[in-house]
């Protein structure tokens, strides 16, 4: 038995925490499939798994050789099938990470037939605004909206985002519905913050020349995540400012009310971020593919 194939039986028991059902799953005997696995630690130099009578447990080491590994079967697999026809020849894990808005709005609505057309990869889907490290955390790709940080990057643009500036009715009905920026001093925001502790900018809005500017505004309310923001201003807490996209259902049922439609902030990039790589895996290509054919009806172009 090759290394290769010991490390395929390897990852099936580590999966499973069970010899017997990675046998079974396998159509293996027991036997051969712990002979496999020995004779793969006794390659490496050192014991993957915690053998006793109840459960099967990686050792440290085990837990990096599978981490390492699991991506390496994948490609590998994926290599070999890289000339069948068959989109069910696409194998291994994808990792991936996008703004919670966008997960779950408009990609996890549309996982299912995405899956079921490749049941052979295994998604990882992350979905914070935090700004994850693509590269340190493991990532294959990252959608990320807003302007980018200079970096070894590869980015894609896909478009931009329309940002509108609501609020609730019942906070309009108590403070009035704003008409210039001079109105402003007598409304409150909602702050959006990545970082809580950082100063709020304020209301943005581009000028006559193109130019971005922020108007300092109140806010009894800070936030670090878009659903809490699109929440807190139904709640009547604020003005806000967001994609147009995530906003179109609550416009559409009366919920929040667009105000001062000649200043808006300037439209925010869409980008899909992916490491530096000469030979990009199949399956992150026909992923990234999918979710670029997702994300460009919402978004503007040009």
């Amino acid at each position: 038995m090759n290394q290769f194939e010991s490390m395929q039986i390897f990852l099936r028991v580590a999966e499973l925490a069970s010899f017997t059902a990675a046998a079974d799953s396998l159509g293996m005997h027991k036997a051969s499939v712990s002979a496999a696995v020995q004779q793969l630690e006794n390659r490496l130099g050192t014991r993957l798994l915690h053998r006793t009578t109840r459960k099967v447990q990686m050792t440290q080491d085990g837990q990096v050789f599978y981490e390492r590994s699991k991506d390496l079967v994948a490609d590998i697999e994926e290599l070999q099938g890289l000339f069948q026809d068959s989109p069910a020849a696409l194998r291994g894990r994808l990792r991936v990470d996008m703004p919670l808005a966008v997960a779950r709005d408009v990609v996890i609505p549309a996982l299912p037939a995405f899956m079921a057309e490749h049941p052979g990869l295994e998604i990882e889907l992350s979905s914070t605004d935090r700004r994850v490290d693509l590269v340190r955390e493991g990532f294959d790709c990252v959608l990320r909206v807003g302007a980018l940080a200079d970096s070894s990057l590869i980015a894609r643009p896909l478009g931009r985002y329309r940002l509108l500036n609501v609020a609730s009715p019942a906070y309009l009905a108590e403070h009035g519905t704003p008409q210039t920026l001079d109105d402003l001093a007598q409304h409150r925001l909602v702050h959006y913050l990545p970082v809580l502790s950082a100063r709020a900018p304020g209301f943005e809005y581009v000028d006559g020349d193109g130019h971005t500017q922020f108007l300092p505004m109140p806010g009894g309310l800070s936030v670090n995540n878009s659903d809490a923001y699109t929440r807190a201003c139904l709640a009547g807490l604020g003005i806000i400012q967001a994609p147009e996209t995530g906003l179109q259902p609550w416009l559409a049922g009366g919920h929040l009310v667009e105000v001062l439609p000649a200043w808006q902030a300037a439209p925010m990039p869409v980008s899909l971020l992916y490491a530096n790589r000469r030979h990009l895996p199949r399956r992150v290509q026909v992923f990234m593919a999918w979710l670029s054919g997702l994300m460009q009806p919402r978004l503007m172009q040009g």
